[in-house]
């Protein structure tokens, strides 16, 4: 696979929905999604709190409807400090495995796994991810905008059902929507590598609570 970054002045599609998606095709993208109960009501409010307090210290209501095109306007280091901050937060919460971590259990990881894996190489090309007790992160390309999202749809849907199907549960299982994020360089590129393949040592979790995967680059 040739790996295509991020470029801003080429042609993209912004999607909202919870929060805002950039979409380009072909494009390396690192995504996150989360379980249901993986970030508690009251840490979620307190990083809510938190980043209001940063937008109004900025200049910015965070109750704005377009607070986030009013973040664009702000000079790039203010705005990568944000991103900085907030989403380290973000992933720290996740790695502090709140919840039942229902994906702690190798065979629930599997099914995540499995799907993951199941159109690599005709639908997308996928090189890396990590399965956490109740979060999966992975690095993947598109070769059209539209089937980015389309496939993460797809593999959440089919997972929370075969997850619940062999749990005996029913109800949501993912949360809605996820964070996503088009790789901008080959540095970043390995960057995410590393930081997907060092999720579950980092967290100090027995290799037994995660399950990793990484493709050999010449294998793309």
């Amino acid at each position: 696979m040739d790996r295509h970054f991020f470029d801003r002045k080429a042609e993209y599609s912004v999607v909202e929905r919870k929060m805002p998606h950039r979409l380009q095709a072909g494009v390396i993208c690192f995504a996150t999604w989360r379980t249901d109960d993986s970030i508690p009501h009251a840490v979620l409010e307190a990083w809510r709190h938190e980043r209001r307090q940063w937008l109004r210290q900025h200049g910015i209501n965070p109750l704005a409807s377009d607070w986030r095109r009013l973040l664009q306007q702000l000079d790039i280091e203010t705005q990568a400090e944000f991103y900085r901050h907030f989403s380290k937060r973000w992933h720290d919460e996740l790695d502090a495995c709140h919840g039942d971590c229902l994906l702690r259990d190798r065979s629930i990881a599997e099914i995540v796994g499995k799907s993951l894996l199941h159109f690599d190489g005709d639908r997308y090309e996928l090189t890396d991810f990590t399965i956490m007790p109740n979060h999966v992160h992975l690095l993947a390309a598109f070769p059209v905008e539209e089937r980015m999202l389309e496939q993460f749809e797809s593999w959440k849907h089919f997972t929370a059902r075969e997850i619940n199907h062999q749990m005996g549960n029913s109800g949501r299982f993912w949360q809605q929507d996820g964070f996503d994020h088009l790789v901008r360089s080959a540095e970043q590129f390995e960057h995410f590598r590393r930081y997907i393949a060092t999720n579950g040592t980092r967290s100090k979790l027995p290799p037994t609570d995660y399950l990793h995967y990484s493709k050999p680059l010449d294998a793309c």
